[in-house]
């Protein structure tokens, strides 16, 4: 009897001690002085509604008790429901506050208020660095705890800390980062100008992000990773970091990549002398790659040197260094984002798109990057398609009676990889989904072994790249001059030789309007489709990789077909299993342009998994 009195008056403290603490910080929040907190929003009820900024989206949490009709909760929203407490269901005014009603028990209480006010991206607690979200960063911000200068110069320290250095415990350096933009801090101090001015004006307002080394920047040099264009200094952004910039973001850094994109393995010639070449590792097993291509960009985001990351795919070249470094990568419809001002690959199958520790800041970012752009004809199949914001899809339970398929090929036989995926589909259909098993129709197999553009397309995407966008002091502007240099990754010379001799005749029967690349991406679309209309599916999964290895021919699903899909840290292998302690994730493919249901799967998922771990080699700084 008496321990249960003592629990009770237990927990009627804690209770108190969590409402006074939720009073204060609700009083802080609506009495904070300054122009940044009103522009945000987060000012008394007799600001006008000129002062919120209009084009901020927000996830769902963050909106959905809105009762002001501004799409965010602020401070207003909480001075409405203070004045609502005790209300109930009998009450004549009900229904203009019932949403506010978040335990559902028919009475507005002091409860309510402080869910309420957990909604609100504002943060005057104690703000760290290592694993911060987007929203962590702007709540930190808008509560002025942080500043975009603030947060640039803490990742511009890890970086010159960490990146090139072999770290207690580690055996070789990151190599993650080629260069690092001079005038980073100069645009965080832009970024909190508007801020204290305007306030949150986007939700990459001074986020900084670290682009791979193949988007153009006019601030920084453009190398693909190869030392034969150190020079290359663009006149123009690409179109992608352009939007980036719109929104506010700091482009801080480029990050490394497996030279002009070829491979898995990230190894780079850039700033070192003719035969030197540098390899990117996995800060979570520094003796193994962070894969590739974009390998720099998933060591950087993964150690926490960057709020973000972009990286670009032919062949999974985005998810294959997501997997290794549990990381969200979305690979996006081919036409979603355009690639000009980036170095090709392939243009049949290349896409930009965002690398990120959660799924909230994935989409946060490609809300920045998509849209039509004449520069890439390609982009003009979105029109329509888009939604005003991804974040609006991202619900904990979108989970709930969908219907997504596997093919049991596709899974593998690696022992880890087999044990996490059966775990995964344990864990989807614990939220409600359906899981169906299935036998892929005649043709698909043709899909999974469709051949990477790399090859064929090359020297020609290459050639139209060098006429539109590269710098005028580079001298190696042709394939041919590259080789002549020696200043590249040259244990790839008969490759490069063998890109350079593919004639026009080869690449119009291979990528041409009826060649025969072009058509089996076609027909592989139609295929992938079909099938999943004709079973009613809103997405297929499968395991992106192996334990730093590829899974058989899975990361040929979407680029083979041009159809988005989202990757997600699904969990770690164990003794006994392949590189115990590595990450593995869950890929989700769809349907063209539905990157928003994807992401909100990815999103249900990753809420009731939390399969990311932080790399413990790459803590916060002494």
């Amino acid at each position: 009897m008496t321990r249960r009195v003592g629990t009770a008056q237990r927990s009627n403290n804690e209770r108190d001690k969590t409402v006074k603490k939720i009073m204060l910080r609700t009083v802080a929040v609506v009495s904070v002085a300054g122009t940044a907190i009103v522009g945000l929003g987060l000012a008394s009820s007799s600001a006008t509604a000129a002062a919120l900024p209009a084009a901020v989206s927000l996830p769902p949490y963050y909106s959905q008790l809105d009762v002001t009709g501004d799409a965010m909760v602020t401070a207003e929203d909480l001075e409405i429901a203070g004045d609502s407490l005790g209300l109930t269901t009998a009450s004549p005014d009900w229904s203009s506050v019932s949403i506010l009603d978040t335990d559902a028990d028919g009475e507005l209480t002091i409860l309510d208020l402080a869910d309420l006010s957990q909604r609100i991206i504002y943060d005057d607690g104690p703000f760290e660095l290592v694993e911060a979200t987007v929203i962590d960063m702007q709540s930190a911000m808008n509560a002025g705890v942080a500043s975009s200068q603030s947060i640039t110069q803490e990742y511009l320290d890890r970086i010159e800390a960490y990146d090139r250095a072999v770290v207690p415990g580690g055996s070789r350096p990151l190599n993650s980062i080629i260069t690092v933009n001079p005038k980073a801090l100069d645009t965080a101090a832009e970024a909190d100008e508007i801020r204290a001015s305007q306030g949150m004006t986007s939700m990459l307002l001074g986020v900084p992000i670290a682009l791979k080394d193949n988007y153009g920047t006019v601030d920084m040099v453009t190398t693909g990773g190869c030392a034969c264009w150190n020079e290359n200094q663009t006149t123009t952004d690409a179109s992608m970091v352009s939007g980036l910039r719109s929104d506010g973001a700091v482009i801080m850094a480029k990050a490394s990549l497996d030279e002009f994109a070829y491979g898995f393995v990230s190894e780079f010639s850039s700033f070192q002398e003719p035969g030197s070449t540098s390899l990117v590792a996995s800060p979570y097993d520094t003796t193994k790659t962070a894969g590739g291509s974009s390998g720099g960009t998933g060591a950087a985001v993964a150690a926490n040197f960057a709020a973000l990351g972009f990286g670009t795919d032919t062949g999974g070249s985005i998810r294959v260094p997501s997997s290794y470094n549990q990381l969200v990568g979305v690979r996006p419809t081919v036409g979603l984002a355009s690639r000009d001002g980036i170095i090709p690959l392939a243009l049949s199958q290349d896409t930009g798109g965002p690398m990120a520790r959660s799924v909230i800041d994935a989409a946060i970012a490609l809300d920045a990057v998509v849209g039509v752009d004449e520069a890439d004809p390609v982009t003009a199949r979105q029109q329509g398609l888009v939604p005003d914001s991804y974040t609006s899809f991202l619900d904990p339970d979108a989970l709930q009676g969908a219907r997504i398929a596997f093919i049991p090929s596709m899974v593998g036989t690696n022992s880890g990889t087999v044990r996490l995926f059966s775990e995964a589909t344990a864990a989807l259909t614990a939220q409600g989904a359906t899981i169906v098993p299935v036998t892929p129709p005649a043709g698909f197999a043709a899909v999974l072994n469709e051949g990477s553009g790399s090859t064929n397309e090359f020297r020609h995407d290459l050639d139209e790249y060098i006429a539109t966008h590269l710098g005028p002091e580079v001298e190696a502007r042709t394939l041919t001059d590259i080789l002549a240099t020696n200043s590249f990754v040259t244990s790839r010379r008969s490759i490069y030789e063998a890109r350079n001799a593919v004639t026009d005749a080869t690449y119009e029967a291979w990528a041409g309007d009826t060649g025969s690349h072009t058509v089996q991406i076609a027909a592989g679309k139609t295929l992938v489709t079909q099938m999943m209309e004709d079973l009613d599916l809103d997405a297929i999964v499968y395991p992106s990789t192996n334990a730093y290895g590829t899974q058989g021919t899975n990361m040929r699903l979407s680029p083979n077909t041009g159809m988005p899909s989202v990757t997600v840290p699904m969990g770690r292998t164990i003794e006994g299993e392949s590189v115990p302690g590595s990450g593995v994730n869950l890929e989700f493919l769809g349907r063209d342009f539905d990157e928003g249901t994807l992401l909100g799967l990815a999103y249900a998922f990753e809420k009731t998994t939390g399969a990311r771990t932080s790399p413990s080699l790459y803590g916060p700084l002494p």
